[in-house]
């Protein structure tokens, strides 16, 4: 009982004089060096769970977002309700381009596929052709529009050529300028086509989606299609 009292009395002792030398001290660097180290090792127990809970917080909150981007088509079929963006943005000879979007000629998939005819007549002397997908139609950078897609991870579609060997320099999304430009730009190409429906894709890891106003695009030119070119395209969507 003597050696159990004695040990009380020298702790008290010495959290009543850890009292006094805090309250007599002057500035704060003093008063933090008075600080017992079982404290401290608490304290730092403390802020490292809190950036732990933190961190997990983030990659459940990243996770949340890719879980919630659930697609985006930009074309399944002629007449879906589905569907974004339009098929307006003509660019180089565009007299020598031609889109059909609800041609009936062997789909992949539903009753229609986009058909884009390509002629060799140089109309306006570039001597290369292609089309933009845009929000609104006719956008240019000029004028707000676009979607934010944040949380896609690639662009899928299915394209196939009428002869095959069709030359495809780029399929691409984004990279509209101007006053509202996209915020990214991605692509693939060139891409040799096949008389047979195959799927294409073009990576979106890490890019920037919060603005898209040039959903998807292609261009080729006169060179590697002497003869023109005649292809389709279907089932076009971020995933």
């Amino acid at each position: 009982m003597k050696k159990s009292l004695s040990l009380t009395l020298l702790i008290i002792t010495g959290f009543a004089l850890f009292s006094i030398a805090s309250c007599g001290s002057s500035t704060q660097p003093q008063a933090k060096s008075n600080i017992p180290e079982a404290a401290k090792q608490v304290a730092k127990a403390d802020y490292t769970y809190d950036e732990e809970e933190m961190a997990s917080a983030e990659k459940n909150a990243a996770a949340s977002s890719t879980r919630a981007f659930k697609g985006f088509s930009i074309y399944g079929d002629a007449r879906s309700p589905d569907n974004h963006y339009i098929p307006a943005g003509y660019m180089g000879d565009y007299s020598d381009v031609k889109i059909d979007a609800a041609c009936f000629d062997n789909p992949h998939s539903g009753t229609t596929c986009i058909k884009v005819t390509y002629s060799n007549a140089v109309s306006q002397g570039a001597r290369w052709a292609g089309m933009y997908w845009q929000s609104p139609a006719n956008n240019w950078g000029d004028k707000k529009g676009g979607f934010d897609l944040t949380g896609a991870k690639k662009l899928t579609f299915w394209a196939r050529g009428a002869k095959g060997d069709e030359r495809i320099e780029e399929f691409k999304l984004g990279g509209i300028t101007g006053l509202y430009p996209d915020s990214d730009i991605a692509g693939i190409g060139p891409v040799m086509l096949t008389q047979e429906w195959k799927q294409y894709e073009i990576d979106l890891s890490g890019k920037d989606l919060s603005y898209i106003s040039g959903g998807f695009c292609w261009a080729t030119n006169i060179d590697v299609n002497p003869d023109g070119a005649v292809f389709y395209i279907d089932n076009v969507k971020y995933e």
